[in-house]
């Protein structure tokens, strides 16, 4: 009898914590697309992602340079190289590789081992001679066009079919020649509002034949059709010309498509295309045709049907028809009005054609929804040893807050078809993290391809590399000289919550090429994400009024060194580029670029707790903490609890949140063996990069109605080894030097009434 009281006791708990959950889902979370809805949901890509965090890890080189390949977090067994490992609630979106390199990859998610490799693995030597066409293995799990291997690339094995992870994901390396890649995934802070299910994915799963079916209309238009319409040519007689002005309440464009008389195509392709929402004092979309619809010019060398075959956005010639039509289909809210603009128009232009569809959305709330932007930059002379900001959301529009998601990328890399300026790695910024939350491999690695795409033009759904001579002595004219790419996210795109920086190195930010970008986002001019307090670790007078108390906290420490923010220093020599050419180059030389910055802070291997201040109307709380990363593989366990209204209550009512986990540290294993099939090295580096910034996610059901909560962090050793027999060089601990609380909200926004 006691045991059914008891196992009814437990149910009734569950059922009351299952309640809770929903009843906090249904009052504060919007349903979060993800898994497989993620791409058939597209409709809502525009929909503010509360409580959702993208992060972009790679093989980068940790010292700064463009050696990006085969850089292990930690070595295994012979075959477990590490190169991803994260502890989390969420999905992995993408891997990329270069080739076959690595293969067979170890994807181990939620503990299982999932074996995935690709046909020249079982014979990798010259390879490239011996296939024409090679495929992932497991086939069924892993197929066009969710999965891309280097014959359509033209030099990446690519993969965007959702793999869903409920406690960890991690990737390793089975051979490490040439081991590079890069990784996108999501972790959620409320897991209950997800739109899929939470079964851990593994490579017996087939792919959804609808969401196969959709990615395979790329180059199609994919918008509904019975829909609104503006459709018509106009006279491009002035330097300026309206398309229309739609004026709909709760609308969204589902499709933007111009037809150009083939012949004018590349007298048109600097015309630029100009949108503007609701009235505002400012254009959102303000970008040169060419590089909006993902190409850097018209000029289409060999004549193809489609110049960008994109699922978003394409370019399609019709010879027959001596036409060339250009295609958008990102959904575009508005809640008032929408503009369509061409200006920069070039004399005696003919006429075009165009298109708009739109819809009305009775539900389209302004502070769940965001405008669509295009944001086009111009860098004729990158700065030397600076990389360049394709896009800073902070005072953009006249606006100083934004919040929103990161969509991708459509730039010009060279006029001169210079391809050495790829060897320069993304790094993108969000919410004023002082570390990249996303850090690639090089240029063309974002963009889908590998070693330059052997100087090739390919196009896919989400990546490619459209126009571009393989050389400047095989360019047949100017216009072949210029080297574009572009990648679109869909399922891996990256929300953000009051800013967004978007930056890319050039060649180790040593080429002057001529850059130009277009950065495609969604954003509300308002935050989704709130500061509301912050912790100094290391200064009494914060830690009491915190109520910090971490009793095998060490003393106070003092650390000098730096962020991951590139090259330190101005180099001596780059890849593919002679220097010494350069008139300022021994003025600059070893000259610091970003110098070390002092910070104090503590390590435990105990317990932390402190109290943090919230917003009362929260939808979930991110902790960011600044350590120091010379601690290898940082692990614990945080606690959370609604600070009492009763001052005589004592002991909080403790919650757990989730694992707080880092993988790696400063220090790494590189392994370069001079075959393809070659032993694994163990070439020990360190950089001089400690400080980093890392993020958990406390859900909304935890914080719900809080003005302060009070958090515990609960360190569990790590003693994973460097490789086997080898441990790290620092002792497992938790590092804190600061900790920032931000509160997620709906984001306030009023219309501009007309």
């Amino acid at each position: 009898m006691i045991q059914w009281v008891n196992y009814l006791v437990i149910c009734c708990f569950c059922l009351l914590g299952s309640v809770a959950a929903q009843n906090v889902k249904k009052e504060l979370l919007p349903e979060v697309p993800a898994g497989y809805d993620a791409f058939r949901m597209w409709q809502l890509l525009p929909q503010q992602r509360i409580g959702v965090r993208a992060y972009m890890r790679s093989t980068y080189d940790r010292g700064g340079g463009s050696a990006d390949a085969s850089n292990f977090l930690f070595m295994k067994k012979e075959d477990e190289n590490v190169t991803l490992d994260v502890k989390g609630n969420g999905v992995l979106y993408f891997f990329r590789a270069n080739h076959w390199h690595g293969s067979p990859w170890h994807f181990i998610v939620d503990g299982k081992d999932n074996s995935v490799s690709e046909t020249a693995t079982a014979d990798p030597v010259d390879a490239v001679k011996k296939y024409t066409s090679t495929a992932f293995i497991p086939g069924k799990a892993l197929p066009p066009p969710l999965a891309w291997t280097w014959g359509s690339t033209k030099g990446a094995d690519l993969i965007w079919v959702p793999m869903r992870f409920k406690d960890s994901v991690q990737i390793a390396y089975s051979r490490t020649f040439y081991g590079t890649g890069y990784y996108i995934y999501h972790l959620y802070a409320n897991p209950e509002a997800l739109s899929c299910s939470p079964e851990s994915w593994n490579s017996n799963q087939l792919p959804d034949r609808d969401v196969t079916d959709l990615i395979n209309r790329a180059g199609t238009d994919i918008a509904p059709k019975h829909i609104k319409k503006r459709s018509g040519t106009v006279q491009l007689d002035k330097q300026t010309v309206k398309i229309a002005q739609i004026r709909s309440a709760l609308s969204v464009v589902r499709a933007v498509k111009l037809t150009l008389p083939l012949d004018q195509a590349e007298v048109l392709e600097r015309a630029r295309l100009r949108i503007t929402w609701d009235d505002r004092p400012y254009a959102s979309v303000d970008a040169p045709l060419c590089l909006f619809f993902g190409a850097g010019t018209f000029f289409n060398r060999d004549k193809k049907e489609y110049l960008v075959k994109g699922l978003p956005v394409n370019v399609r010639y019709d010879y027959a028809q001596n036409k060339i039509t250009l295609a958008c289909y990102y959904p575009m809210p508005f809640f008032q009005s929408a503009q369509f603009e061409l200006t920069d128009i070039p004399a005696n232009a003919a006429k075009i054609s165009y298109e708009i569809r739109y819809e009305n959305k009775p539900g389209l709330l302004p502070g769940s929804s965001s405008y669509f932007h295009a944001t086009y930059q111009d860098f004729p002379k990158p700065a030397y040893g600076q990389d360049l900001v394709w896009l800073d959301t902070k005072g953009i529009e006249g606006q100083q807050d934004w919040s929103g998601s990161f969509m991708g990328t459509s730039f010009i890399f060279s006029h001169n078809a210079e391809l050495h300026t790829l060897e320069g790695d993304p790094r993108f910024f969000f919410d004023d993290s002082q570390t990249p939350q996303a850090y690639g491999t090089g240029t063309e690695e974002w963009a889908g391809g590998g070693d330059y795409w052997g100087g090739e033009n390919m196009t896919l759904p989400f990546a490619g590399h459209p126009c571009g001579a393989t050389e400047r002595k095989t360019a047949v004219n100017k216009k072949d000289l210029i080297q574009s790419a572009y990648r679109f996210l869909w399922a891996d795109l990256m929300p953000f919550g009051k800013r967004a920086v978007i930056r890319f190195e050039h060649s180790e930010n040593v080429s002057e090429e001529h850059y130009e970008s277009v950065c495609y986002w969604y954003g509300l001019p308002a935050p989704s994400l709130i500061k509301t307090d912050s912790l100094d670790i290391g200064n009494t007078t914060d830690e009491q009024v915190h109520q910090y108390r971490s009793p095998r906290a060490s003393a106070v420490q003092s650390v000098t060194s730096r962020y991951e923010w590139g090259p330190d220093t101005y180099p001596a020599h780059a890849w593919g580029y002679d220097l010494s050419k350069r008139a300022d180059y021994r003025e600059l030389i070893g000259k610091e670029i970003y110098p070390a910055q002092t910070k104090d802070g503590r390590i435990t291997n105990g317990i932390s707790e402190f109290t943090v201040h919230i917003r009362k109307d929260n939808r979930g709380v991110l902790l960011r903490r600044t350590l120091d990363y010379s601690y290898p593989n940082q692990t614990a366990e945080v606690f959370v609890a609604p600070v009492p209204d009763d001052k005589n209550l004592k002991e909080p009512d403790w919650k757990r949140a989730g694992t707080w986990y880092l993988a790696g540290a400063n220090t790494w294993v590189d392994s370069r063996p001079k075959e393809e099939l070659g032993a694994r090295k163990y070439v020990v580096k360190t950089s001089d990069r400690r400080f980093r910034d890392d993020e958990f996610l406390i859900p909304a059901a935890l914080t719900k109605d809080c003005s302060a909560i009070r958090i515990r962090i609960r360190f569990i050793p790590d003693h994973k080894e460097l490789y086997p027999g080898t441990p790290f060089p620092n002792k497992s601990a938790w590092s804190e030097m600061d900790y920032q609380v931000y509160s997620y909200i709906l984001p306030h926004f009023a219309l501009n009434k007309k």
